[in-house]
């Protein structure tokens, strides 16, 4: 696999764009610097766990099991932030569900 090459601003519209999509399937999530290759968030789980993702043209992988921490080294890359949800926060898999049915209702109405 290759990875993408953006130039930093748009890792952060990138960025943006993930951060709208996990929002409410999280406790928070804050975007963090870029580079033309990669750019990490801080994220809280909803089970208040902490960690620094990193994303590139790869796809998502844990930085670090801290905030501002990017110290660590899983091979481990995902190619969703919704797959890498569902391997650190055991509520995620409802959390999304829950969305799914609230949307699936508001369109039968």
């Amino acid at each position: 696999m290759t990875e993408r090459v953006l130039d930093a601003e748009n890792w952060k519209l990138e960025a943006n764009a993930v951060l709208k999509d996990i929002e409410k399937h999280v406790k928070s999530v804050k975007i963090l610097d870029g580079t033309d290759q990669r750019i990490y968030f801080n994220l809280t789980t909803i089970e208040g766990l902490e960690f620094c993702i990193e994303l590139s043209g790869l796809g998502f992988r844990v930085a670090g099991t801290r905030h501002n921490d990017r110290s660590g080294n899983s091979e481990d890359v995902f190619e969703t932030p919704y797959s890498l949800l569902n391997q650190i926060s055991p509520r995620f898999h409802e959390s999304f569900g829950n969305e799914l049915i609230k949307r699936l209702n508001e369109l039968n109405h």
